[in-house]
């Protein structure tokens, strides 16, 4: 008996210390999901009583714990930071969906990353109370990806920009040609040609189809960034995927084939173009006389030149000027720049001697042509 009295009071001893280590290992169990769920999502459920502070408060403890990733949220404007808790006050507390108003100003007042981390959290969290709470399945119109997309251009968020290209995605995205256009601008602006390929590679991962306006900026990106191997690439692409492109796209790349002396391609270019524009714009008829002044075919070229300035009208002559401009004190350097070292002196000389000939042609024919030859002559590349 005695032994069964010490029995129970040992028992009763370690009981409290059972429960101790249980409340651990159950207090390390919800630590561990926590920070799974922090993982798995960029947001934290709220609860009808949780304020929107506390979820706030309990947004930024989470992530800034246990994420062991790049950071999500930091330091929104207030602006932003006020619309995103009255957005998730609402689906999350009130149980409605908030007025579009809200996420349109959200959209409009976002000024740099942290905020567009906001916004992505507000569309996840409407995205999730529309198909839980509302039934719909259908993602938003695509006008607000674009806003979206333009937006992330516009505080430079380009990695959040890119999200806003995928088909499948938590945010209830729609991605549309029209998105990846604002990418593919900021790609032209600051000539980043990687970026222009890894925005078309989403483009083709997510069946969004090809457009001329498309073709139209990865041109100029290739031709700004002298990526003549990218260009030939996806000008296989375009024209595989039947897009017609518009006569800016053929002036670039005939443009950049001058530049570059391959006549062949050149010459491709002017067929393909042919089928489709019976007549030389401005820009392709001076690409089609740089091809003939390679060929060293002055009179050729300056037949081209002729032909395109008698259609062209008076009030838009000093376009024509511009022209024979670069044509003199710019082309020259710039197909010297992709010769050969053994080729570069023979095709110095060819245009130093047959660029006057074509200027004197257009003369003899009645043109009257406005170039300083002397330019030419005083061409360091020409020269050397």
């Amino acid at each position: 008996m005695q032994y069964l009295s010490n029995s129970r009071r040992i028992a009763r001893a370690l009981k409290p210390l059972a429960l101790l280590e249980a409340d651990v290992r159950f207090a390390s169990h919800v630590v561990d999901s926590t920070q799974w769920q922090n993982h798995r999502s960029t947001s934290v459920p709220v609860s009808p009583g949780m304020n929107t502070q506390s979820h706030m408060t309990g947004l930024m403890m989470l992530r800034s714990s246990f994420s062991s990733e790049a950071k999500l949220v930091e330091d929104p404007t207030e602006a932003v930071k006020e619309l995103h808790g009255k957005i998730l006050d609402s689906v999350n507390v009130k149980r409605s969906m908030p007025p579009n108003a809200l996420l349109w100003s959200l959209i409009e007042n976002c000024r740099k990353e942290d905020d567009i981390s906001f916004l992505f959290d507000a569309l996840q969290n409407l995205r999730r109370f529309r198909l839980s709470n509302l039934r719909i399945h259908d993602n938003f119109n695509c006008n607000l990806c674009r806003q979206v997309a333009k937006t992330c251009v516009r505080v430079g968020a380009i990695n959040h920009g890119k999200r806003a290209l995928w088909k499948h995605n938590v945010h209830g995205l729609t991605p549309s040609v029209a998105s990846a256009h604002h990418l593919l601008s900021y790609a032209l602006e600051h000539k980043n040609s990687n970026l222009m390929d890894e925005v078309m590679k989403l483009l083709k991962a997510n069946d969004l189809p090809l457009q001329p306006g498309t073709a139209d900026l990865v041109f100029r990106i290739c031709h700004e960034t002298d990526s003549w191997d990218l260009l030939a690439k996806y000008s296989k692409k375009f024209c595989k995927a039947g897009v017609k492109l518009r006569k800016t796209t053929f002036d670039v790349w005939m443009e950049f084939a001058a530049k570059r002396g391959d006549t062949e391609s050149l010459w491709k270019v002017d067929k393909l173009r042919s089928e489709t524009y019976t007549q030389h714009t401005l820009s392709a008829a001076f690409s089609c006389a740089k091809g003939f002044l390679l060929e060293h075919k002055p009179e050729e070229a300056a037949a081209v030149i002729q032909i395109i300035c008698q259609a062209y009208p008076d009030e838009k002559k000093s376009a024509l000027e511009a022209e024979f401009k670069k044509l003199v004190n710019e082309w020259p350097v710039d197909v010297l720049k992709h010769q050969n070292e053994e080729d570069k002196k023979a095709v110095a000389a060819s245009l130093k001697s047959d660029i006057p000939a074509m200027v004197n042609a257009l003369v003899n024919s009645g043109l009257r042509v406005s170039v300083d030859l002397d330019e030419l002559n005083k061409n360091e590349a020409l020269l050397s």
